[in-house]
């Protein structure tokens, strides 16, 4: 699981507004996170206007069927265990702007 990449997890049961169950997610974590675990911003189809999202149009690259949204608000650790099967990988503008709002959301 690299940066940039593009998985399908399952991210269990929800708590309201929580994204869960099966979800592709953007993983986000640096090269040098290693472990069992991983940062990953789940993706949503649903349009929200919400500054703090990013659009994702489908590429052969990505694989994504449809347009998608990067969830930043909900970034969270994931056990690399829950990542069924890779899906694509997003390009470096993209990674980059999520980069960018994440370092915003957390204040670094």
């Amino acid at each position: 699981m690299l940066t940039g990449e593009i998985w399908h997890f399952d991210l269990g049961e929800p708590i309201d507004p929580e994204a869960g169950f099966d979800h592709f997610g953007l993983v986000v974590s640096p090269p040098r996170f290693t472990g069992p675990l991983r940062m990953v911003c789940p993706l949503t189809s649903t349009r929200r206007p919400y500054p703090w999202r990013v659009e994702i149009e489908p590429t052969s690259d990505n694989g994504l069927k449809t347009i998608s949204y990067v969830q930043t608000e909900h970034l969270r650790s994931i056990a690399v265990r829950r990542g069924d099967y890779r899906l694509g990988a997003v390009d470096q503008v993209t990674l980059f702007t999520v980069k960018r709002i994440l370092k915003t959301l957390l204040d670094l």
